[in-house]
């Protein structure tokens, strides 16, 4: 410990910037690749997964975004394991090439007129590098970065790599919209929805080279100097009684809850409003702008409350906000958004954007200790596998099969909000597990 607390002070205050800096731009570019495909969803459609209902299209192109996310898992023990093994650092170079190289593929590649049935065999299989990718970095970034911040004001420091999620999309959705305004329709379907993935190459070479002057966490040359690391084995996780209880709060009612509400209020209200409610598209990216924009103080606030009082009151207010209110919410919405169709008015667009305020309020309660809590529920030389399995099994089949599945149910029964009622008792049963046995974790020494 008294090595660790020597590495912290000589590089001090500064060197951590540098390692916020550099790690939260590459997991912004691991989320701007990964969602740029969910922002593109409805245009992707029609283009891979030709049919003569809409309702299909879109359904292939959300399954081919969950596809991505099912993955993540598997990406998590792989890189996870390696992370614990070969060091946290060498992990993050691979997982930025993996998904650059995917990412970019997707801007090139041709669709279903020009080569059949390959397209949508190849976008697939370019999802699954993404999510392979992703399933690496989301979890092992936070782990990362934690470690990096030291025992004070841990959930203020590591809070803004949160951000990084919303910021992706923030910058996909400008894109777009920018793209949409300045293209004919056509001109858009024919190649600019291309451009945010050609963008990506420019994004890749800036976060590579960042990396590049990364260092090792003083927790893990802590660990390497004992050969600790190598008693981190992926499977000991789970013989361990402790861990595996861990493991699974951290799946259920922290990594599930915060997904769920990032892909309500993140991704699938876009989708909601477009699609159900129709609403302009150029109003829908306004809107969703403003939403994220909102969410970017309060996640930072939420991590530094949970400096002062604890990191379970804040995630429980921001799980049981999200279970009360995100039924309620898609409902007021699809209300408030036919009556502007009819009858536009400023007063509507103000009560549509404090629906959305709302849920990512839920969603920042959430997310701001998040990061901080990943690491310090699992003791130093289990960490990285222990953390980043659950979160991306999480992120992954919870997460990110949500629209697909929000959908399916809408369909099946017939009602544009009947599915909503998955992430609502979702979030419940979450939030009642966390109020009984998840503990408090704020002043956990990481080096142990």
């Amino acid at each position: 410990m008294n090595s660790i607390k020597k590495i912290e002070e000589v590089r001090g205050p500064q060197h951590y910037r540098k390692v916020a800096i550099a790690a939260c731009f590459g997991t912004f570019l691991e989320w701007y690749d990964f969602l740029t495909f969910a922002t593109l969803a409805v245009a992707l459609g029609p283009l891979f997964f030709p049919s003569n209902d809409p309702n299909t299209g879109l359904l292939a192109s959300l399954a081919t975004f969950g596809i991505g996310m099912v993955v993540r898992p598997i990406g998590s023990a792989l890189f996870g394991s390696l992370g614990d093994r070969i060091g946290r650092k060498p992990v993050f170079m691979i997982t930025i090439a993996l998904m650059g190289l995917a990412t970019v593929s997707v801007g090139f590649l041709p669709t279903y007129a020009q080569i059949g049935i390959w397209a949508p065999i190849l976008l697939v299989g370019l999802r699954l590098m993404q999510g392979l990718s992703a399933g690496g970095e989301i979890g092992g970034s936070a782990v990362y970065l934690t470690e990096h911040a030291g025992n004070e004001n841990r959930g203020f420091k590591t809070s803004f790599l949160q951000l990084m999620g919303p910021l992706g999309i923030l910058l996909s959705t400008l894109q777009i919209a920018f793209l949409q305004q300045w293209l004919s329709p056509e001109e858009f379907q024919a190649w600019g929805w291309r451009v945010p993935f050609w963008i990506s190459i420019l994004l890749l070479l800036i976060a590579f080279k960042a990396r590049m002057a990364l260092e090792e966490t003083p927790v893990f040359l802590e660990l390497s100097k004992h050969a600790e690391k190598n008693e981190s084995h992926l499977m000991n996780n789970f013989k361990d009684p402790e861990i595996r209880k861990r493991m699974f709060l951290l799946f259920f009612c922290i990594s599930s809850s915060g997904a769920i509400l990032f892909f309500c209020v993140q991704v699938y209200t876009a989708i909601f409003l477009k699609t159900s409610v129709r609403l302009n598209t150029s109003l829908v990216d306004q809107l969703s702008i403003f939403a994220t924009m909102m969410l970017f103080p309060l996640t930072i606030f939420a991590g530094w409350i949970s400096d002062r009082i604890g990191r379970k009151p804040v995630v429980l207010i921001g799980i049981f906000l999200g279970a009360i209110f995100i039924h309620p919410a898609f409902q007021l919405l699809q209300h408030f958004g036919e009556i502007y169709i009819e009858a536009p008015t400023y007063d509507l667009l103000l009560v549509m954007g404090a629906i959305l305020m709302t849920l990512s309020l839920a969603l920042g309660m959430v997310a701001g200790p998040q990061t901080a809590l990943l690491a310090e529920l699992f003791p130093a030389k289990n960490r990285n596998s222990a953390a980043t399995l659950p979160h991306n099994l999480a992120a992954g089949w919870i997460g990110g099969l949500l629209p697909l599945i929000i959908a399916w149910l809408n369909q099946s029964w017939g009602n544009s909000l009947a599915g909503l009622w998955y992430p609502t008792l979702f979030l419940g049963a979450a939030g009642i597990a966390a109020f009984f046995y998840l503990p408090e974790t704020k002043r956990i020494n990481l080096s142990k």
